[in-house]
């Protein structure tokens, strides 16, 4: 095979062989798919950065940062699922992304939605209940969508609270509510997403 400028096919210092900066989005998603080094710093360097953006518009910045890495660890150990045909480079490693941030958020929410809200409301959290494992994929799809289905404006207060970790005062303060309302819908929906949890593992 004819190796070309811009694709990672050939070894450093060869006739045409370009940096890895140089090479095109679709070089660097095949060099990842060789197994080849080069391309995972590349790609790092490349997409990290938009990806902690995307994480960071649901999580703090600490979370943020580890799903980045996450999504990076797993590319690199499903490399080879990756399929050029059926999406670009970029394209793949925000699918991903996308899957480790739900994640992150459906670990944060059943640690909330267990919580007993009047203990919440007195500001006495308990101790978090996880599910087992292998109901983790079902409680994030059901807790997610029930929060998406959250009128207005109870979504925003829950959105701000859980996944923006302001206080009551914080979020009362930034939707213009009163505190005692803030604190009146953040009650009501845990009472509606642990329900809904509930429900949903019993006819599991």
């Amino acid at each position: 095979m004819t190796s070309r400028p811009g694709s990672p096919d050939q070894a450093a210092g060869t006739p045409g062989w370009t940096e890895p900066s140089q090479w095109s989005d679709a070089a660097v998603g095949r060099a990842v798919q060789a197994g080849d080094e080069r391309g995972l710093r590349e790609a790092f360097d490349r997409w990290g950065p938009v990806l902690h953006g995307l994480a960071r518009r649901r999580l703090d910045d600490q979370d943020a940062q580890d799903v980045v890495q996450a999504v990076f660890v797993s590319a690199w150990r499903s490399r080879a699922t990756f399929d050029p045909t059926r999406s670009s480079f970029p394209a793949w490693l925000v699918g991903i992304a996308r899957h480790r941030i739900a994640d992150a958020l459906a670990q944060h929410y059943r640690s909330e939605v267990v919580t007993d809200p009047e203990q919440l409301h007195r500001g006495e959290a308990t101790g978090p209940v996880g599910p087992a494992p292998q109901d983790a994929a079902a409680d994030r799809v059901v807790l997610l969508a029930e929060i998406e289905d959250l009128g207005e404006p109870q979504r925003t207060v829950v959105r701000l609270a859980f996944f923006g970790d302001l206080t009551h005062e914080q979020v009362a303060a930034r939707t213009g509510l009163p505190l005692g309302t803030v604190k009146s819908h953040l009650r009501r929906s845990l009472r509606r997403l642990r329900t809904r949890l509930e429900d949903d593992r019993a006819a599991r």
